[in-house]
C-alpha cells in the first residue's frame, strides 16, 4: 500500500459499488420490460436471449462497480491482483452460464421447429450445454493462471480407459447423433418397430430414445437397439398418409351405383372429419370375385397417423347408413355344408359363419 485509507477513498468506492448496484437493478427492469415484448413475437429464441441477458447483464454491472471500487482504493498490486482475478472469475463464470443458456436454447428451439409435434431432441442441447461450461471452465483456470495443456494431456490418457468402461454409453451416445443427424427418425415422429413397439417419439437423449404409445404409456428403447432394428416411420418422407378399408357388396349390385354412392360418403367424410384431408381424391379399387361378394378397396387420405382410427370410424359408419339407405345389401358371410352318411348324402345347405355348423344327428 504506498499511502494511507482516506475518507474520500471509501466515499468513491461506495459511490462505484453503488453506481454498478444501480445499473444492475435498471439493467433488470430494462431487461424484464423486453422480455414481455419478446412473449409477443413467433420466434423464440429472442425469449431465450433476452432470459440469458437478465442475468448475465446484471452481475457484469455489479463486476464493473466492484472493479472499479478496488481501483479507486489504495491497494497492493498483489491484492489488486488477486481482486482483479475474483472479479474475472465472476464474470466469466456468469458469461458461461448464460451462453451455455443461450445455445442451448437456441438448439432446442431449432429442434423443436423441425421435429414436429411436441418435440425436444435434449442430446444435443445436453452436448452444447456441457461443451460451453467446459470452455468456460477452462477459460477460468487459464484466467487464474493455472496451465491447461497438462490437464488436456490427462485428459486425453484418461480418455481412452474412460472409452473403455463406458463402451455402450458412449455406443448409444454416438447411435442417438447418428439417428438424429441421419433424421431418419425425429421428435414428434410415429414408428413402430419389428419387435411390435410404436408410438410418437418425445424424447431423444445420450442414451436412449421416449416413445409414446396411443395408451399414453412410455417406451424406453436404447439409441443403440433403435439403430440396429428394422423400424417403419409413418411420419417421413411426408406426415400425410393413406389408409385403406376393405368392403365388399352382393352380386346383384349394380357396381357403377355402388362406385358412385361410396365417392359420395368419401368427399363427405374427408370434408367435414377433423384430421382428414380434404383435397383427397376418392379413390375405390374393386379386386375380388369372393365367395359371397364381390370385395373392393377405400383409399382414404389422413393428415398424422393417429387419425386413422376416428375417420375409419366415422367412414364406416355413414357408409353402412347410406348403403342401408340406397338399398345396396353387404351380404353375411356364407358357407356350404354337406353330411354324408352312409351312402346317402344330405342336401347342401347354407349356414352363416356366425351358427353353429353342427346339424342334428339322424340314426
Amino acid at each position: 500500500m504506498n499511502r494511507g485509507l482516506t475518507v474520500d477513498d471509501l466515499v468513491l468506492a461506495g459511490i462505484a459499488l453503488a453506481a454498478g448496484l444501480l445499473l444492475a437493478f435498471l439493467s433488470r427492469g430494462m431487461l424484464r420490460w423486453l422480455a414481455k415484448h419478446a412473449k409477443r413475437t413467433r420466434w423464440s429464441g429472442d425469449d431465450v436471449i433476452v432470459d440469458a441477458l437478465r442475468t448475465v447483464v446484471p452481475w457484469a454491472a455489479i463486476t464493473a462497480g466492484a472493479a472499479a471500487a478496488a481501483a479507486v482504493l489504495p491497494l497492493t498490486k498483489t491484492v489488486q491482483h488477486h481482486t482483479n482475478q475474483c472479479l474475472q472469475v465472476v464474470l466469466i463464470f456468469a458469461v458461461t452460464v448464460s451462453a451455455a443458456r443461450v445455445i442451448a436454447g437456441l438448439v432446442q428451439s431449432v429442434t423443436q421447429s423441425r421435429s414436429g409435434v411436441a418435440g425436444s431432441a435434449t442430446i444435443f442441447v445436453n452436448i452444447t450445454r456441457v461443451l460451453v461450461m467446459a470452455i468456460g471452465f477452462l477459460v477460468v483456470l487459464q484466467t487464474l493462471g493455472i496451465s491447461i495443456a497438462p490437464m488436456l494431456t490427462a485428459l486425453g490418457v484418461g480418455g481412452l480407459a474412460v472409452a473403455l468402461a463406458l463402451q455402450d454409453t458412449l455406443a448409444n451416445l454416438f447411435a442417438g447423433i447418428h439417428i438424429l443427424a441421419s433424421k431418419t427418425v425425429q421428435p414428434g415422429d410415429y414408428i413402430q418397430l419389428s419387435s411390435g413397439e410404436e408410438g410418437y417419439v418425445v424424447d431423444i437423449n445420450w442414451r436412449q430414445t421416449t416413445v409414446r404409445q396411443l395408451s399414453n404409456n412410455l417406451v424406453v428403447i436404447p439409441n443403440g437397439q433403435l439403430a440396429k432394428t428394422n423400424m417403419t416411420n409413418y411420419t417421413r418422407p411426408e406426415q400425410r398418409l393413406t389408409v385403406l378399408v376393405q368392403v365388399g357388396v352382393s352380386y346383384d349390385s349394380d357396381l357403377d351405383h355402388v362406385e358412385r354412392v361410396t365417392t359420395e360418403v368419401i368427399a363427405e367424410t374427408m370434408k367435414e372429419i377433423t384430421g382428414a384431408v380434404p383435397d383427397h381424391d376418392p379413390a375405390i379399387r374393386f379386386h375380388t370375385f369372393g365367395d359371397s361378394r364381390i370385395g373392393f378397396t377405400v383409399i382414404l387420405g389422413v393428415g398424422e397417423f393417429s387419425d386413422q382410427f376416428r375417420i375409419k370410424h366415422e367412414f364406416i359408419k355413414r357408409l353402412h347408413r347410406r348403403y342401408r339407405d340406397e338399398g345396396i345389401r353387404i351380404p353375411a358371410p356364407a358357407r356350404t355344408v354337406a353330411l354324408q352318411q352312409g351312402a346317402v348324402v344330405i342336401p347342401q345347405q347354407r349356414v352363416p359363419d356366425d351358427v353353429p355348423s353342427t346339424l342334428p344327428r339322424t340314426d
